[in-house]
């Protein structure tokens, strides 16, 4: 029986610079536009001629060698909007002309468990639940802390026992008149609630590794989906996310540490899954809100556009996708990147190919795909 696919989803928050991430230093406006922000043609990470990667993302270079990265160069959507809550809120829901409640990862988790079978399903490690996650009805956990997860933990043997069956009879079905609809939403969630802290607490007492994250939020939110990928639940798409990218200020210091900590932590994970032989089924999509403008402000940059995406993992054919941008000033888009693939195409190209749904009524419509970037 085929192992089922998985899916990692990386959000960057806050506006990642990709002119920064992966340097397009072969572009003859590069270093006119970047004085302050720009890295220097001898310290990039060179992919070929054109365009190379931060200094700092060593590790992640090495993935990219051994054909597990793709870079989705030039990603974003018609008539970008530069607020960071709007533009979240479309990538989220895969919806850039109106604003609709559902979230893509929400509705593709109803697909892949319609039947509600496994609460996790869906799994997010973070400070509450991303909109990207939500679709009325479908359960999914929103988890912090692993080791700290679950309902009064604090409490000891027959106390939190007690305490827990008390808590349970609060959330029994009952008949409540005209707010039973209401009352039965909210018991339906405490006892998803209960059944995911039930079945998340094994994953690390069944977790051993060898593997040395480091001590930030993001590498520990990867060490948590290790333990639960390893630990055998069934989770099908997780999410993380990884703060502090809008850098107006200080970026030349504040985007390395950024990078350093998404390499690091990327190339722990996967080195994780394969020690355990756990990688085959498993890739991981890393996303922004937006990208910067073109023109650094001295010592950062501002909100712009055209960014970019990548796709990692072993099942993933790795290299340079769609063009990157020209930095020409008659090709800019009123001083940002000028897109060149829509943020669907990567959502449709992962719904239909990894996961073999129908991506058309989770995008909201119909988008070209990338062929073979995953196999």
């Amino acid at each position: 029986m085929p192992i089922p696919p998985v899916l990692v989803v990386l959000q960057l928050s806050g506006g990642n610079d990709f002119m920064s991430t992966v340097v397009p230093f072969g572009d003859p406006h590069y270093y006119d536009f970047r004085k302050t922000v720009g890295v220097p043609e001898d310290r990039v990470l060179k992919i070929d001629d054109r365009v190379g990667f931060s200094p700092v993302m060593t590790a992640f270079k090495e993935m990219y060698d051994q054909g597990k990265v793709a870079v989705i160069q030039g990603i974003g959507y018609p008539s970008p909007d530069r607020s960071h809550f709007r533009s979240m809120d479309i990538w989220h829901t895969a919806e850039p002309s109106k604003i609709i409640a559902d979230g893509w990862l929400g509705k593709a988790i109803h697909e892949l468990d319609p039947q509600k079978q496994n609460v996790c399903t869906g799994v997010s490690f973070g400070q509450g639940l991303p909109r990207a996650m939500y679709f009325s009805g479908t359960p999914v956990i929103s988890v912090a802390h692993l080791e700290s997860y679950g309902l009064l933990t604090t409490l000891a043997g027959n106390e939190q026992r007690s305490a827990l069956n008390a808590f349970t009879r609060m959330y029994a079905p009952e008949e409540f008149g005209e707010a039973s609809l209401v009352l039965g939403h909210i018991g339906q969630t405490g006892r998803d609630a209960l059944t995911g802290a039930d079945m998340l607490k094994v994953a690390p007492q069944r977790y051993e590794s060898n593997v040395e994250y480091a001590n930030d939020p993001l590498s520990q939110s990867l060490k948590g989906i290790a333990q639960v990928h390893l630990a055998g639940i069934g989770t099908r798409i997780f999410y993380a996310q990884h703060g502090g990218y809008d850098v107006h200020g200080s970026q030349r210091q504040t985007q390395p540490r950024l990078w350093s900590q998404v390499s690091r932590a990327v190339s722990d994970f996967f080195a994780d899954l394969h020690a355990h032989d756990a990688a085959d089924n498993v890739i991981m999509m890393v996303f922004s809100e937006f990208g910067r403008r073109v023109r650094d402000n001295g010592n950062g940059t501002d909100h712009g556009s055209g960014g970019g995406a990548f796709l990692i993992g072993d099942r993933v054919a790795g290299g340079l996708y769609a063009e990157y941008p020209s930095l020409a000033p008659d090709k800019q888009a009123s001083g940002d990147l000028a897109f060149n693939n829509d943020f669907r195409t990567l959502y449709s190209t992962v719904l239909e190919k990894w996961f073999g749904l129908d991506a058309t009524p989770i995008v909201n419509g119909s988008f070209e795909q990338f062929e073979g970037i995953v196999r």
